[in-house]
């Protein structure tokens, strides 16, 4: 959940742990517990990794990255898609026909995000901002991820402030939902 480093190298490696994620679920051949499992760990990562950004990141896109506003407002947009995706996820059975066809469009869009805000974001945000706010944005991002929801609320606010104020508190429902049942566990 937290790997270290500014704001770009964290955010980073949480794109390589959703990758390897999904590595294994394309290599399972399990359409039972074992994917179901697989499943909510990529959804609990994507939606951990979503809020922080929304919370810290795209702000400081907009303050500091010219041009800030529209580009915030797109990859927030992506984050729409794919917590809807993962909303579907979580209600379709690891067996179900419609599993197969809704993780690959979630891949698919996933991948999309990650070299959208890798090859272009990223970039501007480190010539924007010194490396000293680069690096408090890496250590919020890491507090909003320990604190963040682990289960999508589309419905949930996406811009500061108050995605910041209900955030966690849905997070401490949701972590006390994944305790009783085992989510996340695997």
């Amino acid at each position: 959940m937290g790997h270290g480093g500014n704001v770009i190298e964290e955010l980073t490696a949480d794109h390589r742990e959703v990758g390897e994620i999904f590595g294994r679920i394309q290599s399972t051949t399990d359409q039972g517990q074992k994917l179901r499992d697989l499943v909510d760990e990529v959804t609990i990562e994507l939606v951990r990794h979503a809020v922080a950004e929304e919370q810290y990141l795209y702000p400081a896109v907009r303050e500091h990255v010219e041009g800030g506003d529209g580009i915030a407002d797109k990859e927030i947009r992506d984050h729409s898609r794919i917590e809807k995706l993962l909303k579907q996820l979580e209600k379709t059975k690891a067996d179900s026909p419609e599993m197969s066809p809704l993780l690959q469009q979630l891949m698919e869009e996933v991948a999309e995000h990650v070299e959208d805000e890798e090859n272009n974001l990223f970039p501007m945000l480190r010539q924007a901002c010194s490396s000293q706010m680069l690096g408090d944005l890496g250590e919020k991002v890491r507090r909003a991820k320990a604190m963040a929801p682990t289960r999508p609320h589309p419905a949930a606010p996406d811009t500061p402030p108050a995605n910041k104020l209900l955030a966690p508190g849905a997070g401490l429902v949701d972590r006390a939902r994944d305790f009783v049942t085992g989510r996340g566990k695997s």
